[in-house]
């Protein structure tokens, strides 16, 4: 498995995004924060500050496997405005490559057309814009390269999502096991 990167713009939700990125590091995933803020400190929706690892423009993504978009407001909606970034989610969604989004930021997916025929949730609000999708209340769903997520109460069923769909199901329960979360199926 090469790299993930977890996308933050001003805005995001700090649960979200830092559950997943601490999840993917235990796991021994090569995970960077990337801003889109072309700041290296990008600012949550509960005014938590975080340093992040790169900006946007500083990535190859020739060398990332995958994209993670964690929702928020107006992270979400910072996000789904930054066209470098969702020039890099259609390229991904065209070659097949893993694509993440949880809470708000699935609707991203959706308005782009991505979701059609496919299992997906969202935050509760959100699930009308996930166009096309079979909607399910699941905290997370793998539905073949990209994994939804409803929520913030959900961040640890997503990461651990990421997880298994990364480097399997036996892996994600281990580290289910070790961070003592009980709830992995």
């Amino acid at each position: 498995m090469g790299k993930v990167c977890v996308f933050f713009g001003t805005g995001y939700e700090e649960i979200e995004a830092l559950a997943v990125v601490d999840l993917l590091r235990r796991a021994g995933i090569d995970t960077e924060m990337v801003s889109i803020t072309g700041e290296d400190m990008v600012e949550s929706s509960h005014g938590v500050t975080v340093k992040m690892d790169r900006l946007l423009e500083e990535v190859d993504f020739g060398g990332v496997d995958m994209i993670v978009l964690p929702g928020g407001m107006p992270g979400t909606k910072n996000l789904e405005a930054c066209e470098p970034l969702m020039e890099q989610v259609d390229a991904f969604y065209k070659a097949g490559k893993y694509i993440g989004a949880i809470c708000a930021a699935p609707s991203i997916l959706g308005h782009r057309g991505m979701l059609k025929g496919r299992k997906a949730c969202s935050f509760p609000s959100f699930e009308s814009h996930l166009e096309g999708a079979e909607v399910v209340k699941e905290p997370a769903q793998i539905a073949g390269n990209i994994i939804t997520g409803r929520g913030m109460g959900c961040a640890v069923d997503f990461g651990l999502a990421i997880v298994e769909k990364l480097q399997g199901k036996g892996q994600a329960a281990a580290l289910a096991e070790r961070v003592v979360y009980g709830h992995y199926k």
